[in-house]
């Protein structure tokens, strides 16, 4: 039975490449699927993965109906056996809801890609319907690590390698920016807690304070 599956998990953890990579397994067994994206970092209808592999999508605008783009594209003699979505937590919860009609009206696999929770820990609404509506959940196998070592939950932004917790939920960045630009980071939940991002940490270190004065 065809299923809308959400694939989950922190920045940096591998989802677009994962994405990629389902999409060239079955391309390999004759199947053609139809990718969707919503503001990957490569620009307009880009899927982009940070091993270096980039190939085209169809971009998601705001507003868009992903059910009646595949109805368009059957009906037009096209072809589509299963539909990819990465950057899921983008789309907009009628949208997920669409995703869900695809699967259930058209009989294609859905194989949705994105980010849980934003920078605040508040769940994306796209995220938030996919939960509600999946009939699979899966986290993804490869952890992202916080600059501690541990397993990296959550994603922050950062400012000048200073973490934010205010602003718009959707502002297009990576986690590769230069430290003086908007860039996220990952973390694990305490350093989150604690707003201590790997510039921040490497600041505190290099403080003459941090160690306690012995006067003995």
């Amino acid at each position: 039975m065809p299923e809308l599956v959400f694939f989950s998990g922190t920045m940096d953890c591998g989802k677009s490449t994962l994405a990629l990579q389902i999409g060239h397994n079955r391309s390999a067994r004759g199947l053609q699927g139809v990718i969707f994206t919503r503001d990957d970092r490569a620009g307009e209808g880009k899927i982009s993965s940070r091993l270096g592999l980039v190939t085209e999508a169809v971009e998601a605008a705001e507003g868009m109906d992903l059910y009646a783009y595949l109805v368009e594209l059957l009906s037009k003699g096209g072809k589509a056996d299963y539909v990819i979505v990465d950057e899921a937590q983008f789309l907009a919860p009628e949208q997920i809801d669409q995703l869900a009609r695809i699967v259930d009206d058209l009989d294609m696999d859905v194989f949705a890609f994105g980010i849980t929770t934003d920078f605040r820990t508040k769940l994306f609404p796209g995220s938030q319907r996919l939960i509600e509506l999946a009939d699979r959940i899966e986290q993804l196998q490869v952890e992202a690590l916080c600059w501690c070592g541990a397993r990296a939950t959550h994603n922050a932004r950062t400012v000048g390698g200073v973490m934010v917790v205010e602003g718009a939920q959707v502002v297009v960045g990576d986690v590769n920016r230069p430290a003086e630009e908007i860039g996220y980071e990952v973390l694990c939940r305490r350093h989150h807690r604690r707003r201590l991002t790997s510039a921040s940490a490497h600041a505190g270190a290099l403080s003459p304070d941090v160690l306690p004065v012995n006067s003995a």
